[in-house]
């Protein structure tokens, strides 16, 4: 992993900034919507105090029967056509077997308009006016006006217009009651309505059964209207931009006034539904509120209701009609004593609220944008910067000990007063040590042959010496291998002063003009009765190849190579000097069957007083062998500008050597010459 990459790792760290300003936004949007909430309530407190105040009358207490408004004219005919939008809100006349009697009210300018459906798939009919009603299938209704009660046994033969007597004798109610009777396969439904000028104040309706006889039984229930001098009053203590509604405990719409109504925002001001996105994605909690106190219903049976009903104040947010908009919705119970005879809802759609945090979020992100761009533009322009400044002192270090272990150059950054460069100024020591030691390694063949030509002259002349004298026979032997000794160690000696005296030649050599591809096959040409039974395999270009360099160097450079490819060659093996081209390089490469190098050797095989024949040498005897040859090859080839290597064949069948010369430069002529 590059330092550029760790350094933008660790910018993704200023990610915590935005993080901590999402939080603040959502904290402080938490904040205002407390302290809107606790606002709403107290308002909604407040009215409900005012409402018991003036005088309002509570919600009945108990069941009831909801009267709703009718939508459309009303025609009695036992059909539920008229009835449409109202049949969601049909009440069960009662518990068990009652509940399979369903009871709808209306009423409009002139009557109170009742519809009862009853499933029941027997079929036991008779008149209303008939003795057998009791056990046949008929409806019960009850109606009570004031001290006055009567009862009526709803029933008809067939389907059709009917006739109910009063069961007792009255003075308010009627003494009997019109109505329509309808059925089918599964049900029957029962239709009348009754003046407005004799409205009952109760109302029971039961079924009864012919199937399953038994008293039909059913309570009295209040009616319960829409109330509108309670909406007057509402709709003067509710809050500006508020809807106020009172409902019974069971939900039932009595009153409302105001209506929900945002404040107004400026056009430019207006997130739209992307900033609602923003909001309710980022910054506000779930918006758990009922949609259906969105509804002009007439029954708010949710659970904000149920809580207040309950006797605890409710709160609730929900998503406003407009996007962008948020409602907030507060029901508080209407207690006479501890009883709760009503819910009041007030509710109040705000924009401001979101606007607000979503400006306050969307500056937050733009800021955090630009700080994060900023910040990771910096690290990333200084990691690319201190990653130069490594790699150029990387470089610099890998390239600082040239041919022959002769440092290049001082290494850069060792002004820098940075711990980049305390680290190029402790390379620089190291480096000057290692010079120090190479150099002193470079003039030690030097010395020692110097140093030693006297002793040796003494062991040699004190050899002379003592042959000249009478020995035995086994004193004869110890003379012959002390004088092979010193044979042995006056060859070593001269190598080494060669070596010193060939590093001098190679560095004082004069370049010249010359055929490359003429010198390669006349070293080929001489090497062939040098190699015995091996094989010599020459490849060279057509032509000549014009190359600018030392021809004698680059020949004996060839003779280093064949003399090291000859001495690992088996005597029916091959040698092959194969000369090439590639671009401005001339690729010299000589090559040879036998055994492979060993893996370790290959890069320090052309270091000085480095051999792989050590061993072997010295266990048969020969002349030691000190690794200078191709120490001296590549002395030839750093004084071409290219580079000597050693490998292993690809085919596994021996090993090849490849000189890459680019040739000595050009020395340009003095402006007098």
């Amino acid at each position: 992993m590059s330092l550029r990459f760790k350094l933008l790792i660790v910018a993704l760290s200023t990610l915590v900034l935005p993080w901590v300003g999402w939080q603040f936004v959502r904290q402080t949007e938490g904040l205002l919507r407390q302290g809107q909430e606790q606002t709403l309530r107290a308002s909604a407190e407040a009215v409900v105090k005012a409402v018991d105040a003036l005088g309002v009358a509570a919600p009945v207490e108990g069941p009831v029967f909801p009267v709703f408004r009718a939508r459309q004219p009303m025609v009695v005919d036992g059909y539920a056509d008229d009835w449409d939008g109202l049949l969601a809100y049909r009440q069960p006349a009662g518990s068990g077997e009652q509940a399979r009697a369903q009871v709808l009210l209306a009423e409009d300018a002139g009557w109170l308009h009742l519809l009862v459906e009853v499933r029941d798939g027997t079929r036991a009919r008779v008149d209303a006016r008939d003795r057998r009603v009791a056990t046949s299938d008929h409806v019960v209704l009850e109606l009570q006006r004031g001290p006055e009660q009567a009862r009526y046994r709803l029933a008809s033969a067939a389907p059709g217009e009917f006739d109910a007597p009063a069961g007792q004798p009255v003075r308010e109610l009627p003494d009997h009651i019109a109505g329509q009777w309808q059925e089918d396969g599964s049900s029957y439904r029962v239709e009348l309505r009754l003046p407005r000028a004799i409205l009952p104040d109760r109302i029971a309706v039961a079924m009864h059964d012919s199937a399953a006889p038994g008293q039909p039984d059913a309570p009295l229930r209040r009616l319960v209207r829409y109330d509108a001098d309670a909406a007057r009053v509402l709709a003067q203590l509710a809050p500006d931009r508020t809807q106020a509604r009172l409902v019974t405990p069971e939900g039932w719409l009595t009153a409302e006034g105001g209506g929900l109504v945002a404040e107004a925002a400026d056009a430019r001001e207006d997130e739209g539904w992307f900033g609602g996105l923003i909001y309710r994605g980022l910054i506000a909690p779930a918006l758990t509120g009922s949609r259906a106190l969105d509804d002009a219903a007439p029954r708010l049976d949710v659970p904000e209701v149920r809580a207040a009903a309950g006797g605890q104040p409710s709160l609730s947010w929900r998503p406003g009609a407009r996007p962008g908009e948020v409602v907030l919705a507060a029901a508080v119970p209407r207690r006479q004593g501890d009883r709760v005879t009503g819910v009041l809802v007030l509710e109040q759609a705000s924009r401001a609220l979101p606007l607000l945090a979503n400006r306050a979020l969307t500056e937050l992100m733009v800021a955090s944008a630009i700080a994060l761009a900023v910040a990771g533009g910096v690290l990333v322009l200084f990691g690319a910067v201190l990653s130069f400044r490594i790699r150029r002192l990387r470089n610099a270090a890998e390239q600082a000990v040239g041919s022959g272990g002769r440092l290049a150059g001082p290494l850069p950054l060792v002004d820098s007063r940075d711990e980049l460069g305390d680290l190029a100024r402790s390379f620089g020591k190291l480096l000057q040590e290692v010079d120090a030691y190479t150099d002193y390694l470079r003039t030690l063949a030097s010395k020692l042959s110097h140093e030693l030509n006297t002793p040796l002259a003494i062991v040699k002349s004190s050899l002379d010496n003592l042959d000249q004298h009478p020995l035995g026979d086994g004193a004869r032997a110890y003379l012959a291998r002390a004088r092979d000794g010193a044979e042995r160690l006056g060859t070593i000696v001269r190598a080494m002063s060669e070596s010193h005296r060939i590093e001098r030649a190679i560095a004082s050599a004069e370049a010249e003009d010359f055929d490359l591809d003429g010198l390669v096959a006349g070293c080929a040409a001489g090497y062939r009765a040098l190699a015995g039974t091996r094989t010599i395999r020459l490849q060279v270009p057509e032509g000549a190849f014009p190359f600018h360099g030392a021809p004698e160097l680059i020949a004996q450079a060839l003779d280093k190579l064949f003399d090291n490819a000859r001495s690992f060659t088996p005597e029916d093996g091959w040698i092959g000097l194969y000369l090439a081209r590639e671009g401005e390089d001339a690729v010299l490469t000589v090559a040879n069957s036998g055994s492979r190098l060993p893996e370790a050797l290959q890069e320090r095989l052309f270091d000085t007083l480095v051999s792989v024949r050590e061993r072997s040498s010295r266990g048969a005897g020969e002349t030691p062998h000190l690794g200078l040859g191709l120490y001296v090859v590549r002395l030839v080839a750093d004084l071409h500008r290219g580079q000597a290597s050693a490998r292993n064949r690809a085919e596994g069948d021996g090993v090849e050597f490849v000189l890459r010369l680019k040739g000595m430069p050009r020395r340009r002529l003095a402006a007098g010459d």
